[in-house]
């Protein structure tokens, strides 16, 4: 005598003389067992495309913070430098170039100093324009602009 009773999801079950059996109800052939080329292909470029923009987003992130820390530290030696420049006797300010030592190694600065002229007016004689350019990196790639106007009293002769 064989009885099917419920069983768990695609298997019947069937007792014959007192004992249980198992039989699944669909069955599967070998060709369903794998994913075909194209299925593998279509994956393997998804994957490529997600790759590529995530290391596109990756140099991006790695140029920004570069350039951050290059922000970041040229204003502290613009400041600095500034401070230097304003401790100097007005009639001792000169253009001028150099670097920053150890302590920041590929920081350099250049300093220029110039007289203000305006159209119309001419070269204002009590004023310098004084120009520090803070440079960083290979052939000077980051730069750091800071202008101050300093007032030069008239020298007693």
């Amino acid at each position: 005598m064989v009885n099917q009773c419920a069983g768990m999801k695609g298997e019947s079950k069937y007792t014959k003389q007192g004992r249980s059996f198992i039989v699944p109800l669909t069955t599967h052939h070998n060709k369903d067992l794998g994913f075909t080329l194209l299925e593998v292909m279509i994956a393997v470029a998804i994957l490529a495309i997600a790759l590529v923009a995530v290391f596109g987003l990756q140099s991006q992130s790695v140029s920004l913070a570069s350039e951050a820390k290059f922000n970041t530290t040229a204003a502290l030696l613009a400041q600095r430098k500034m401070a230097q420049i304003e401790s100097i006797s007005p009639q001792e300010l000169n253009s001028d170039d150099g670097d920053f030592g150890e302590d920041f190694p590929d920081y350099q600065w250049d300093l220029k100093v110039s007289d203000v002229s305006f159209s119309g007016i001419g070269t204002v004689e009590y004023l310098k324009q004084v120009d520090l350019v803070i440079f960083w990196g290979d052939h000077k790639k980051y730069k750091y602009k800071v202008r101050l106007f300093r007032f030069v009293p008239k020298t007693k002769s």
